[in-house]
């Protein structure tokens, strides 16, 4: 999701992921004809270490890539002026906004994520089929990964998503308060912590196809 990237970050990914399938034999591969789709992104909470879990009703998705349609945190008072309307039409929402790895503003993603089966990489050398199942009684959805992969495994490491709520239900959390000189963030660098804000950093699991 890096927007001076774009194209070549798409490329890139398409052809990563191209020759990771052809490339990788594994149960879940052999036995399971993939259908390939337009790259998405889920954006997760959950242990770094954990295979399976509860809690899936806590993770989003973009069914498109958030970079692209981004804004720089340079241009948010023109975002704002702009009655918190994107260029690319999303609404930008001053109570709940997401910050990308390069200072982008990006459209949030969609809450929750359909029960369902996702094949998700890293996009380098980890593939696993993601089972998020139906929410129980209590509107919990467990979800699972074939394989023995863990979360960090399928982490798209490049890739860092945090979440900016209000700390108080009146008080201020604005982008206007955010470092911009922290960007580009290095590898392994957490998002900025911000004024007045609560920050959620989710992993990022790249999703490339669906079970044919």
């Amino acid at each position: 999701m890096k927007r001076p990237l774009n194209f070549t970050r798409r490329q890139w990914i398409s052809s990563a992921l191209g020759i990771l399938v052809a490339s990788i034999t594994s149960p879940v591969l052999s036995q399971t004809k993939i259908r390939r789709i337009q790259t998405q992104y889920i954006a997760t909470l959950a242990p770094a270490g954990a295979t399976s879990g509860i809690g899936a009703e806590t993770w989003g998705i973009w069914t498109v890539d958030p970079g692209p349609i981004g804004v720089w945190l340079r241009f948010y008072q023109t975002l704002r002026k702009a009655g918190n309307i994107a260029p690319s039409g999303w609404r930008f929402n001053v109570d709940d906004w997401w910050l990308d790895e390069n200072g982008l503003i990006m459209k949030a993603p969609n809450f929750p994520i359909s029960a369902g089966q996702y094949y998700v990489t890293n996009g380098e050398e980890h593939i696993s089929l993601l089972t998020v199942k139906q929410p129980d009684a209590e509107g919990r959805q467990a979800w699972s990964l074939s394989n023995n992969k863990t979360i960090a495994d399928v982490t798209h490491g490049p890739c860092r998503s945090a979440r900016y709520t209000p700390e108080e239900s009146s008080g201020t959390c604005s982008p206007d308060d955010v470092n911009r000189t922290v960007f580009p963030l290095k590898p392994g660098e957490a998002p900025p912590l911000v004024r007045g804000c609560n920050r959620k950093q989710y992993s990022v699991l790249i999703v490339f196809g669906l079970p044919a």
